[in-house]
């Protein structure tokens, strides 16, 4: 056996444009999803469905209110905060393990 590191493939170059669309549409399906689950948590608030009745369906709808508000306005912001950090170029080299 050798003790000689891998060779790693180079790393493809990064096209600005492609990277931006896919963070706006990674941002637009998590507030879409977000708003989706606080309508849903409505609904189940508000007893819609035979499934859940009573308290469980206010604890289960304030859950999943919860849950979609934390989706539509946090999350972005997390991912905005790490779509901020630079993308690696080509010439800088991977961190060694």
């Amino acid at each position: 056996m050798t003790d000689m590191p891998p060779i790693l493939p180079p790393i493809p170059p990064v096209d600005p444009d492609r990277v931006a669309r896919q963070r706006f549409f990674a941002l637009g399906l998590f507030r879409l999803s977000g708003a989706l689950l606080v309508m849903f948590g409505f609904l189940i608030l508000m007893q819609r469905f035979h499934w859940v009745q009573g308290g469980k369906a206010k604890a289960m709808g304030a859950i999943f209110v919860v849950v979609g508000l934390f989706q539509f306005v946090v999350v972005p912001r997390l991912l905005l905060a790490l779509f901020r950090k630079p993308v690696p170029s080509q010439d800088e080299e991977p961190p060694q393990p």
